[in-house]
């Protein structure tokens, strides 16, 4: 087992990081920009070593300063947690050359699933339905024409390297996919420094629903059931549930044997994530894996009562893994709560905290960072806590999170607690009768 793991992150995921290592006898090293000396990861680790300024360009994207603090603390592994460099394959390969374990998926896999054009003939091969589309990137406007009349309008353009919603064009008419194109490519662009693009037909009604996969270096690969994550604004998620209201036991079944030979097609080693679109009638296609821990991996913690990352840590260590696949015994939801301002766009809302109130009680879990006192950076993502919580229903499920947000005060900024608590409250919500497109239409009042 590992003697020291440095946590290349910040924040909760940094925080969630070190209390299963301190569980597992293992010492922590926290790095931190100058904005988060203050942080409760850097409190709480063994060590903390600051690598730079406020910008993630100068501290946590800074794979030599990163490097340089694994060496003089002497860690032996490197976990990235989310977002920043948990999928960089350069990063994981990196690690490898120095001969520091990065508790992650190797550069092979990150590179695999992260151009989704390959992974797509990836999935194909391995018998995992996709979406149909083209096969590699698009050459020209007249061939994007010529395959949606072939597949069927509407089709969505996406950007081969992108994420987090940028780069994506739906099309529903031949003479609305020049502007498309040339929006999409120029977005892509700007924003991954690649315009490369394909195409897919557009699912109509969809739910975003995803199955978290274990695999290890010996070949045994499991699933770990579902978690439904539809509803998103801007692509970005809001509230996550683990199970789905709307998968039935046999599609849990179909999906799950879907996941595992998507990750055994590519002899996955690590904990990952199949996301898949699920159309009304029930039929599933593969959209991307997310090669790292999600940001909701904690609803399925609840619901099979399994710590997700000392099982991540267990299998970088070359622990075997049972085998055994692991299905939901109730249920459980996650709120992001956000420093934003929901009344005026989201409006990032960074500044101090000065009074708070973390809600508690039976089946409440609160996974966050923040504390009175804390002063919110304005340089990172937004997200300041995530509210879990688990029962034997999804309507307790649905009362217990509201009665737990209302108990969350947080005084000094803005948060979109407020949004949660009127979505908790929406009938189509509580019935389970949501797509992606929910927060479309929703009005907060």
């Amino acid at each position: 087992m590992f003697k020291k793991i440095l946590i290349a992150n910040r924040g909760e995921i940094a925080l969630r990081i070190i209390r299963t290592c301190k569980e597992m006898g293992i010492k922590t090293v926290a790095i931190h920009s100058t904005a988060d000396a203050d942080s409760l990861p850097v409190k709480f680790a063994d060590e903390a070593v600051c690598i730079g300024g406020p910008q993630s360009k100068d501290s946590y994207l800074d794979m030599q300063a990163i490097f340089a603090a694994a060496e003089i603390t002497n860690a032996d592994a490197i976990h990235p947690g989310y977002g920043f460099l948990s999928e960089n394959a350069k990063f994981s390969g990196l690690c490898r050359d120095h001969g520091i374990k990065f508790i992650g998926a190797a550069p092979e896999h990150i590179d695999a699933m992260g151009d989704k054009s390959n992974a797509k003939s990836t999935m194909i091969a391995a018998g995992v339905p996709c979406i149909p589309g083209t096969e590699g990137l698009l050459g020209s406007v007249e061939d994007g024409i010529a395959i949606a009349k072939d597949i069927g309008y509407p089709v969505i353009l996406k950007a081969t390297a992108g994420g987090g919603g940028r780069g994506m064009r739906i099309v529903f008419k031949d003479e609305e996919m020049q502007p498309a194109w040339d929006s999409a490519k120029q977005e892509s662009g700007a924003a991954f420094g690649n315009d490369g693009l394909y195409m897919e037909k557009y699912i109509e009604e969809p739910r975003h629903i995803e199955v978290q996969i274990a695999g290890d270096q010996y070949g045994t690969v499991c699933h770990m059931g579902e978690r439904d994550c539809s509803i998103q604004r801007r692509h970005q998620k809001l509230i996550e549930e683990a199970p789905s209201p709307f998968v039935t036991p046999e599609l849990r079944e179909e999906m799950g044997t879907a996941a595992k030979a998507a990750a055994a097609s590519i002899k996955y080693e690590g904990l990952g994530t199949v996301e898949f679109l699920v159309d009304k009638h029930r039929k599933f296609y593969f959209m991307e894996m997310n090669t790292r821990i999600q940001v909701e991996h904690p609803v399925t913690e609840e619901v099979i009562n399994f710590d997700l990352i000392k099982e991540q840590i267990q299998i970088a260590a070359g622990v075997p893994i049972s085998g055994k696949d692991h299905y939901p015994t109730k249920w459980a939801m996650e709120c992001r709560v956000n420093a934003e301002d929901v009344y005026k766009d989201f409006r990032p809302s960074p500044g101090k905290i000065l009074e708070l109130n973390k809600p508690g009680g039976h089946g409440v879990r609160i996974d966050s960072h923040i504390y009175a006192g804390y002063s919110i950076p304005p340089f990172y993502d937004s997200m300041i806590a995530k509210v879990i919580v688990s029962a034997q229903t999804r309507e307790e499920c649905i009362v217990k999170m509201k009665r737990a947000l209302q108990e969350f005060y947080i005084d000094g900024v803005k948060t979109t607690i407020p949004l949660h608590l009127q979505l908790l409250d929406n009938e189509d919500f509580k019935s389970g009768n949501f797509t992606t497109a929910f927060m479309d239409t929703f009005k907060i009042k």
